[in-house]
């Protein structure tokens, strides 16, 4: 019999992209699933409803398990959403590396996040000996991811093998929520953005973190941490890219940073009572003030070689035009008829 792969949090974007990997390698997977199960519709995947806060369920989840892939975790731009972000974050890896050693899994492969690392000083490149972003000073997301990765060291230094992946700021296609990053990109299409902001970040294919989880599974070494970067953009860049590829002209104006910072908590608040999701919020400008990434370790023992970032917007636009967030034809396929005409 085919052993079993569990994968959590395998509706969110980066789940939703491993899981088709998994299974176009004839893998057989068992997805832990809290809610939405719609990016899951069609696919030959075992469903067990769970939440990895419940340590019972996950253990159950997780029961003749070969392999887990643990990505269930809340993104947060916004604070610790009624103590939600930590209680997933911290205690929800703690427990999938709990499970992951009591049900005897030969590997557990942690996604955890560039966000773990303290990103000061940003005129250096953040590699895998940077401090974490452990204490007070911290954002709440930055410290919960560097807690959870210290839950599952705990677990390790018991037997657990694991290894621990850090991605930096993933963009990508087959993203049903979508994301923030995906609703971004849905923003400049439509023409709902009236500024940009200056800043930028490393930003990583979610194809490519998929295949660094699945080197990792295979090669990693036992509690290394990997970071797994891509390609450092400014906001403005990536709506040039957009734009090149959609022909939807870019907003033209780039708010500097302290305006943006000034306004922040009153848009975030303007789109709390409108129902939608806060993007340039202070945690999230804050961010976009970071440095480089070194990838060397992954690139050296996974094989991590990130495509370039044109690709990956074009891929975006291409999913979300098949999933018909669009608007019909769409404008980008529009485009790139009269542009091969």
């Amino acid at each position: 019999m085919t052993a079993t792969t569990v994968v959590t949090g395998a509706t969110g974007h980066v789940g939703a992209n491993l899981v088709r990997a998994l299974l176009a390698r004839g893998r057989r997977v068992r997805a832990l699933v809290h809610e939405e199960s719609r990016a899951l519709d069609g696919l030959d995947v075992e469903v067990v409803g769970g939440d990895v806060r419940d340590r019972d369920a996950v253990t159950r989840a997780l029961a003749g398990a070969d392999v887990v892939h643990h990505l269930a975790a809340v993104i947060s731009i916004d604070g610790d959403q009624g103590g939600r972000v930590p209680a997933v974050n911290v205690g929800g890896a703690r427990n999938v590396a709990e499970a992951a050693l009591a049900t005897g899994a030969r590997r557990l492969v942690h996604y955890c996040s560039i966000h773990a690392f303290d990103q000061a000083p940003v005129d250096r490149p953040v590699d895998e000996a940077r401090a974490r972003a452990l204490g007070p000073a911290h954002p709440v997301y930055d410290r919960s991811k560097a807690e959870g990765e210290a839950a599952v060291r705990a677990v390790v230094a018991r037997g657990l093998d694991a290894v621990i992946l850090h991605p930096t700021g993933i963009l990508g296609p087959v993203d049903f929520a979508p994301s923030r990053m995906g609703q971004f990109f849905l923003d400049l299409y439509h023409r709902r953005m009236p500024a940009l902001v200056r800043g930028g970040f490393d930003w990583v294919d979610v194809r490519d973190v998929v295949a660094a989880g699945l080197a990792a599974e295979e090669r990693g070494r036992k509690g290394e941490s990997y970071l797994v970067p891509g390609h450092w953009q400014s906001v403005r860049a990536l709506a040039d890219l957009a734009a090149a590829h959609t022909g939807v002209p870019a907003p033209r104006w780039d708010a500097p940073m302290w305006l943006a910072r000034l306004g922040a908590p009153l848009a975030t608040a303007a789109n709390r009572l409108g129902g939608g999701q806060p993007l340039f919020t202070a945690d999230a400008l804050r961010a976009l003030r970071a440095g480089p990434v070194s990838g060397a370790k992954a690139a050296h023992e996974l094989g991590h070689a990130p495509r370039p970032t044109r690709e990956t917007v074009a891929a975006v636009y291409d999913w979300l035009e098949g999933a018909g967030r669009l608007g019909g034809r769409g404008r980008a396929a529009t485009t790139r008829g009269e542009r091969a005409a």
